[in-house]
Order: C-alpha cells, then structure tokens, then sequence
C-alpha cells in the first residue's frame, strides 16, 4: 500500500482541494462572447498566480459550452499578463463551430478588464479507428520508493523559504515524485535534458459542479502539467528553482488528450528539454499510467531569466 503523504515543513495538510477549487466556476452574463464564466486563482507565493489554473479553468469553462458529449481532445494557449492571485478571473467562451464531428470553441480570460490568457479547445464526438500510442521503455523507480516533495525539503536547508516550501510541498494539490531528483534547490543529477515524475492527487478528486468525472479529469492533466514542465530546460542549463533572481513565466502551451485514464492514481510524466535560447526553453511530456497507456502530451515555452 502506497503511504500517505508527509504533511508539509509548515504543516499544512496536504490536499486536492486547490485544483478543484480553481476549476469551481461561477456562470456569470457575457460581456464578449457567447458564455461567460467566473474563477478564483488559488494562492502560491510568488508575485503571479499558476498558470496552470488559467489552464484548467479555461478548459473546464470550454468543456461546459459543449452538451453534445463530444471530448476535449486538444488545447493551444497564450499567457498575455500575469493573474492576480485570489482574484476572480473572467472566462468568456467564443462557440466558433458545432459539427457532427468536432467542434471548435475560443476561450479568452480577463481581469482587471484586460485579456490575460487566450486559447483555442477543440472537441471531438470519437470514431472507430487504428491504435498506437507512444510506449516508455526505460525502468524507474516506483513511486512508493521515491521521497515527495515534503520529505525532501523537509531534509534540506538552502535559500527556499518556508512559505514556498510549504507550497511546494503541500499547496500544488498534487503528490509528485522525481527521477532523478527535485530541482528545487540544486540540480540533482546530471545536467541531462530529460527527467520524469510521478504525480498523483493527495486525496480523492472532489466533484466539479458542472463537469463529469471524466472532464473534471482531463482538467487535472492541464491543470498539474504546468508546474514542471519547464524543468528539464531548468536541469540541463544548471538552474534550480531557488536560485536567486531566476524569473521564469508560461509563453505558450498546447496540450493533446489522447485517451482517458485514471487520474486518482500514480501517473507518470515523462518530460524533455528541446530548446534554450534568447530567453525561452521549450519543454515536452507525456503522461502515462501505471500500465503505460499513454493519456496526454504536452508542449509548453517558457521564459527563463537568470539573474
């Protein structure tokens, strides 16, 4: 049986509660579009809020303007400002196009009357057709054999304060385990551009008014994606989360939903450096489950400043 997380350095009980509070949206009268919704940014401590809640927020606000059970099978985004955390972001929801077989919605998010985030969903209703799906060969460690994030930091000083370590440790919804080790700190391992983890919610997903179980699943996956995907771009150039004076904020973000899978259990998620330079890194992941169905693929630029 898997152990249940170790509570964080500053206490805090480990949840799931955050994701599924930022995916909580509140319908409200369009000023743009067709329907609009509304959602809070969840607390973090740096200056801006995740991107990962514009993420999922706009993907569950997508996926309730479709009623024809069509699937989320894909998501391209832009980062235009950064949010303000704990406050309500505006979700308005363009329906570009309904078909028989796929439809198309434009959702854009505002706050403080200024777009901030944009992006493009694509549905689809689904089809018989051929299978493949990308396999990963290589052996890792298994999750229980691995520290999480609190019991690591819980070990280690460094220049991270206590409040980002309890947020690392315990705010991102998420338990998430790494091969080879963090980058919170320093870089642990080689310089390498690949590293994997494995995630899983500290506690059961609680229900989303107004998603199934299954979107409310596939807003997980766009959701924690975002936290490290920028990371073996941070490994390979020798760069740590706590470093002094590093920035580092989401540019651009697309995400492919293959098939579905269980998100209350150990996913891992396979991830890439492609590129560095002038500024940005691109980075890829793949999720897969236990028994290596891959679910979803991600690629996300990102900005990356050292000081």
């Amino acid at each position: 049986m898997t152990p249940g997380p170790a509570p964080s350095p500053g206490g805090t009980p480990p949840t799931s509660a955050f994701f599924t509070d930022a995916v909580a949206l509140t319908p409200t009268p369009p000023e743009h579009f067709d329907l609009a919704f509304t959602a809070v940014t969840q607390p973090c401590p740096w200056p801006k809020a995740y991107g990962g809640d514009l993420v999922a927020a706009a993907a569950a606000a997508a996926m309730r303007s479709v009623t024809d059970a069509k699937t989320l099978h894909s998501m391209h985004s832009y980062f235009l400002r950064p949010a303000d955390i704990g406050a309500e972001v505006r979700y308005e929801v363009e329906v570009l196009r309904d078909g028989r077989g796929y439809s198309t919605r434009q959702v854009r998010g505002y706050q403080n009357g200024k777009p901030l985030y944009v992006c493009l969903a694509n549905f689809a209703a689904g089809e018989p057709g051929c299978t493949f799906h990308a396999e990963f060969a290589e052996v890792v460690p298994d999750p229980e054999d691995l520290p999480g994030s609190a019991a690591y930091l819980e070990e280690r000083g460094g220049s991270m304060t206590d409040e980002s370590k309890a947020y690392w440790s315990a705010g991102r919804s998420f338990d998430m385990r790494h091969v080879p080790g963090p980058v919170y700190l320093t870089v642990e391992g080689k310089r390498l551009p690949q590293q994997a983890l494995w995630v899983r919610p500290f506690d059961r997903l609680r229900p989303v008014e107004g998603l199934t179980g299954s979107q409310r699943d596939l807003a997980a996956l766009a959701y924690v994606c975002d936290y490290t995907i920028l990371e073996p771009v941070l490994r390979v150039l020798g760069l740590a989360w706590a470093d002094p004076g590093l920035v580092t904020a989401s540019l651009d973000h697309a995400m492919w939903f293959h098939r579905p899978g269980p998100v209350d259990d150990w996913l891992l998620y396979v991830q890439e450096a492609v590129a560095a330079d002038a500024g940005r890194g691109v980075g890829t992941g793949r999720f897969f489950t236990r028994d290596h169905r891959h679910l979803a693929t991600v690629v996300q630029e990102g900005m990356i400043r050292p000081a």
